[in-house]
């Protein structure tokens, strides 16, 4: 500004600093609570895999798939709460960043409200003598002021003045120049100033854009993690076999190979007769079925378990 003593510009650099450590903080706060939610996340996770029965009484290969699937889910949840702990640290690692800022800030700030102040007071001042000194000009010697009778009158109160006259012009001349000097001096440590808080500026949007990416990455990672554990149950289910399992149930609850025989009939009533009895016919043994049909998906459904061609793309 043209004006000496404004500060319309160095408040508005100020104002923006102060936007941006906000800015900061918000961010900071952003990822505080989704630490809080990603720690609720992963414990109810795990929780849920812990105690909630899924196909307990299931047997053989389904039965090892069924662990591992909560295996993983386990695992997911755990992941999610040290997701959790990262983004606390990461959290912290902005409030640090930003405190840091502020606290070299305002060295600079103690400095430009110090100048501010002595470059007014040197202004009013300098103002103030340049008004007593405009007090005595009408009493300058003009020409048609020696032609005046009021210059007889006053000629005496001049003389009388006239020591006081020059005393203030010196004075006046004097806060000309240490005002110059005051003006020169805060002139340059403006500038340091706004250099510094440019170069502050610029750290801190570098600063607030590399958390952002890495936040992102964070994500994405964990993202990557948990298909990963994903994978491993369905790779668990590809060696899921129908066959095995209903073979493995028939083996371990078999009660023999033979279907019982028919009841023969007795005439107890002609007990005194030689009755031929019917002769009972030998056990049949139990055929097998035949093999089981693969299982289909209905239309527009994914595949069966299946992996063929999967990408964690």
């Amino acid at each position: 500004s043209t004006d000496l003593t404004s500060t319309v510009g160095y408040d508005s650099i100020i104002q923006h600093l102060n936007d941006g450590r906000k800015n900061c903080k918000e961010f900071e706060d952003f990822l505080k609570e989704r630490a809080i939610i990603e720690e609720k996340y992963g414990k109810e996770l795990i929780n849920l895999s812990k105690k909630k029965p899924c196909g307990q009484t299931e047997l053989n290969t389904l039965k090892r798939s069924l662990d591992v699937f909560k295996q993983q889910i386990d695992n997911v949840g755990q992941g999610h709460i040290q997701l959790a702990q990262t983004l606390r640290e990461e959290a912290k690692k902005m409030e640090d960043f930003r405190e840091k800022q502020k606290l070299h800030r305002k060295k600079i700030e103690l400095i430009m409200e110090a100048i501010h102040k002595n470059r007014n007071l040197q202004y009013k001042k300098t103002m103030e003598v340049k008004q007593m000194w405009g007090y005595f000009l009408p009493y300058g010697l003009c020409s048609t002021f020696l032609l005046s009778p009021i210059f007889w009158q006053l000629f005496l109160k001049l003389a009388q003045t006239k020591s006081a006259l020059e005393d203030t012009d010196r004075s006046y001349q004097q806060s000309v120049t240490t005002l110059e000097k005051i003006r020169e001096e805060w002139q340059n440590e403006h500038i340091k100033a706004c250099e510094f808080f440019e170069t502050q500026e610029c750290e801190r949007i570098n600063y607030f854009r590399n958390a952002l990416w890495l936040h992102v990455n964070q994500l994405s990672l964990g993202c990557v993690q948990n298909d990963e554990k994903y994978e491993e149950i369905r790779k668990s289910l590809e060696m899921c076999s129908i066959e095995k399992d209903v073979d493995f149930f028939v083996n371990l609850r078999k009660t023999g190979s033979l279907a019982p025989a028919p009841v023969a009939y007795e005439n107890y009533y002609n007990a005194q007769r030689n009755v031929t009895p019917a002769r009972s016919p030998a056990p049949v043994p139990i055929s097998r079925r035949g093999p089981l049909p693969t299982p289909t998906s209905a239309p527009g459904e994914p595949d069966y378990a299946t992996v063929d061609g999967y990408s964690l793309v």
